[in-house]
């Protein structure tokens, strides 16, 4: 039987596609293939019994192709500050064993699952000034600024909304849109990107929140 949990907090996604990132539409990326990190920091956020408070998780990913082709590559990070039990139960959040749709999603399209890595998680985020800077120890380093206009260059917003979409969960369901300068890794999923896409949100999710229950069609590399 699955356990009830629900996360929410402030959410970042960064990869390499342009700003505006065609992944969020079903398109192919913008070079072909995709990779990148997401993060998340729980604000607030409980696994059944075990409260998950003040941690962070995040992940490093490539997808070959589009998305919805799969066969992607995922590596968990897991915040050091966790006991074992709250390490475990986001462990077991990330798997999609236990609901939530956009995990659920995550587990089909990437099932490849490389070995997790307990480290530091330094979580900084700025939703107004669209900004972020995220580390997970020393393998992965992000940096995030604001787009901006090109004669003058102020600082430049750009939302997506995806009413009842399984990512971007909040009462719009939007996320602003800003400039991934700098995305590095070099652990199991290695990859240096400069000017990339970064989304931002804050978002809640849980087996219990409610998303518009998309179900993508995943087609197999082999066809």
């Amino acid at each position: 039987m699955a356990t009830d949990w629900q996360i929410e907090g402030p959410y970042v996604k960064s990869c390499s596609c342009d700003p505006g990132c065609p992944c969020d539409f079903n398109s192919n990326p913008t070079h072909g293939s995709c990779e990148g990190i997401a993060a998340m920091h729980i604000d607030k956020g409980a696994f059944g019994d075990i409260d998950l408070s003040g941690l962070s998780w995040g992940a490093a990913y490539h997808w070959p192709g589009a998305l919805h082709e799969g066969n992607g590559d995922i590596q968990p990070f897991i915040d050091e500050k966790g006991d074992e039990r709250q390490r475990d139960a986001i462990l077991q959040i990330m798997s999609g064993e236990n609901g939530g749709t956009f995990f659920q999603v995550l587990a089909v399209v990437a099932p490849n699952v490389k070995e997790p890595v307990v480290c530091p998680i330094d979580f900084d985020f700025d939703l107004e000034q669209r900004g972020a800077r995220i580390r997970f120890g020393d393998v992965i380093e992000s940096t995030t600024e604001t787009l901006r206009g090109i004669d003058p260059p102020d600082p430049y917003r750009v939302l997506i909304k995806i009413p009842g979409g399984m990512e971007y969960t909040n009462r719009p369901g939007e996320a602003d849109v800003a400039s991934a300068r700098t995305v590095r890794s070099t652990g199991a999923i290695p990859f240096d990107i400069t000017d990339g896409h970064t989304s931002l949100a804050y978002v809640r999710h849980g087996n219990q929140v409610e998303t518009a229950e998309y179900h993508p069609t995943v087609i197999s590399p082999s066809g």
